[in-house]
């Protein structure tokens, strides 16, 4: 069985993210967009928000990235 999704900040995620390799290419308002340099069909737009982010857009997140959850919690 799978863990449970953490709750985690749009920074938090940010920081995985980029500890798994991505890079932040731009920000647009109040989301940013991630790219992967070895891999350029990936790109993950993270809402930047004053809140946590919920359950569901973090793991549409994951999924955008081509992690599984046990990949996305080992960069944390």
């Amino acid at each position: 069985m799978a863990p449970p999704l953490p709750i985690l900040t749009a920074r938090e995620v940010i920081g995985v993210l980029e500890r798994a390799g991505f890079k932040t290419h731009h920000q647009k308002g109040s989301h940013v967009h991630l790219r992967h340099p070895q891999k350029p069909h990936l790109r993950i737009v993270v809402p930047y928000h004053n809140r946590d982010l919920a359950p569901k857009t973090l793991k549409t997140i994951i999924v955008q990235a081509e992690m599984s959850l046990e990949e996305f919690l080992s960069w944390m």
